[in-house]
């Protein structure tokens, strides 16, 4: 079983925010997952990330392969493992 954290999307029509997920990568884009890793609300100015740092670290070290978005998100606000934390409209959750 191959893991992929990606998104899912959640919220109203045009209102979308995202959770962040630990998935089988076979399972729909709105389907199943293992775990809920954080979320990506894009309709905050800036625009909100939000991840719990010990989960995404556990999922990463069991071999998880994050999606090109989550991974340039994780980038673009500094919650990529090596990075400096913290940044202007960047949460971390622990």
């Amino acid at each position: 079983m191959a893991v992929k954290i990606r998104l899912t999307r959640m919220g109203a029509k045009k209102r979308p925010f995202y959770r962040i997920v630990a998935a089988d990568s076979q399972s729909p884009r709105d389907g199943r997952f293992l775990e809920i890793l954080g979320t990506y609300d894009p309709k905050q100015e800036p625009s909100q990330v939000e991840v719990k740092g010990e989960l995404l670290s556990k999922w990463l070290e069991r071999g998880a392969q994050p999606t090109d978005t989550v991974k340039s998100l994780l980038k673009a606000n500094r919650l990529w493992p090596g990075q400096e934390e913290g940044s202007g409209g960047t949460e971390l959750a622990q």
